[in-house]
């Protein structure tokens, strides 16, 4: 099945950035790109159907001029690249693009400004990570390279590692020279004895393609304990899944998603 990235774009001053990444990663992935836009178009309340379509029109098409415009400064011309822009929910629109025969991955940024904190797209996308069933990747505004020379896979026991998705993930890249290292997470004096028994199954699974190795690291809090773990940003990427204990405990749910969807310092790859 072909290979799409699916881009988020808002607009923003960093918004050539992330198509820079993309791009940058789809010649190695033989991806093609697609970016979306949601508008917000602006009607006047007693305007009648037949203006406020016209309106919605016009402003659509504004929108796609302006994507157009936008990655014919980053694309060249022998790469595919596709257009939509809607009105609709955001979230409506993707699980329709969803629905087409690719194997998709969705891009957005992870780090926003402060003004973009106060509006509906910082949410937006922690709605999107909670409810899209596909593989997302969320970069800070600073990165425009794609890099895999470190992948870092946070692993629980008690919820097993969705393989399946990984592997979608890791087809995706180049695996010369990259590593991969399982990690886990614990609580102080944790009985970690089966979860290590994981964490070598996991790697020795994988060996065949990557250098792995595997790793459990004490930490009260996890998003310092990450943030100690990984030290190259802009080359080093973390993997999280969805419904793991990271992902659902009260902390993760303040600060993982929320704080790396505001505050990203490193690219994330969030497996469903």
């Amino acid at each position: 099945m072909k290979k799409r990235f699916i881009l988020l774009i808002d607009f923003s001053e960093y918004s050539n950035n992330l198509i820079k990444y993309a791009y940058d990663w789809s010649t190695q992935a033989n991806a093609e790109l697609l970016l979306v836009h949601q508008t917000i178009v602006l009607t006047p309340g007693l305007a009648d159907k037949e203006i406020k379509k016209s309106i919605t029109e016009h402003t659509n098409n504004e929108a796609i001029q302006k994507l157009n415009a936008l990655a014919k400064e980053i694309i060249p011309p022998s790469t595919k690249v596709s257009y939509f822009v809607s009105d609709n929910n955001l979230q409506l629109t993707l699980a329709d693009l969803l629905k087409e025969p690719y194997d998709n991955i969705i891009f957005f940024q992870s780090k926003e400004s402060k003004m973009l904190k106060k509006l509906f797209l910082g949410s937006l996308k922690v709605k999107i990570i909670d409810n899209i069933e596909n593989i997302i990747v969320a970069i800070p505004k600073e990165i425009t390279q794609f890099s895999n020379e470190k992948i870092f896979i946070a692993v629980t026991e008690k919820h097993p590692l969705n393989i399946a998705g990984l592997r979608d993930f890791l087809d995706l890249i180049n695996n010369t020279n990259t590593s991969l290292t399982f990690f886990y997470l614990s609580k102080s004096k944790e009985n970690t004895e089966n979860t290590e028994k994981y964490l070598q199954d996991l790697s020795a699974s994988f060996a065949d393609r990557f250098n792995t190795s595997y790793s459990i690291h004490e930490a009260s809090n996890p998003f310092e304990g990450i943030n100690k773990l990984i030290k190259n940003k802009d080359s080093e990427i973390l993997v999280v899944q969805k419904g793991s204990r990271l992902l659902t405990d009260h902390f993760f749910r303040k600060y993982l998603i929320t704080e790396l969807v505001y505050e990203g310092q490193f690219q994330l790859i969030i497996l469903p």
